[in-house]
């Protein structure tokens, strides 16, 4: 099954860290017993490997009429060129915001107008940043044909999100299959996972 097998992946690189009781605090400001850091699997070959050509298999299924591999900056990047040479299309990447310098692109790349992107981000939380690649794009006559990532949190607020802009998303693995993993291999104990799933029903459903 690919989402346990990609979420052992990302368990054994040690990009998830699960500590109910001492929660991280993401960007948005969201207090959580789970941390992901998808960028330690640029170091894991054969993990990366699988991960490139899981994204790919989720364009082919789920975007074939994509034309170009959009990855947000930073993270996504090394993921959006390794699926951009499996599919054999052009790459770009988008800042979160403009540089403040030279010719002061948001988006790096050859862009040609009217092409149809897929965005490729480690992981789908809210949807930000998401959603900011897409508004780029998009402000270039760029289609956006939607978003794939290595894994979500699979949060209602994201799902909201995207629905707004009338936009889809596919990931390899996402946080059911995380705890599922996690109880097989005796990562985390079980009064711990209880407090897991508690926080995530809370937070998937906008209760936090």
């Amino acid at each position: 099954m690919v989402k346990k097998e990609i979420a052992e992946i990302l368990l054994n690189v040690g990009a998830v860290e699960l500590n109910p009781n001492e929660p991280f605090t993401w960007a948005s400001g969201i207090e959580s017993p789970i941390y992901c850091d998808n960028r330690l699997t640029m170091s894991d070959p054969v993990g990366r490997k699988k991960i490139a050509g899981g994204l790919a298999d989720l364009i082919r299924t789920n975007y074939p009429e994509t034309t170009m591999i959009a990855g947000t900056a930073t993270a996504g990047i090394p993921h959006a060129a390794w699926v951009a040479d499996i599919l054999g299309l052009p790459m770009v990447y988008v800042r979160s915001s403009a540089k403040g310098h030279g010719r002061s692109r948001q988006i790096e790349g050859k862009i040609n107008r009217g092409d149809k992107a897929v965005i490729v981000e480690d992981l789908i939380s809210t949807g930000g940043s998401s959603l900011n690649a897409a508004a780029a794009l998009r402000s270039e006559e760029i289609e956006v044909t939607g978003i794939v990532s290595i894994f979500t949190y699979e949060l209602k607020k994201a799902d909201e999100a995207f629905e707004a802009e009338k936009l889809t998303y596919a990931s390899l693995t996402d946080f059911g299959a995380l705890i599922d993993v996690s109880k097989e291999n005796g990562a985390i104990d079980d009064n711990s996972i209880s407090s897991l799933l508690e926080w995530h029903g809370k937070l998937k459903e906008g209760r936090l």
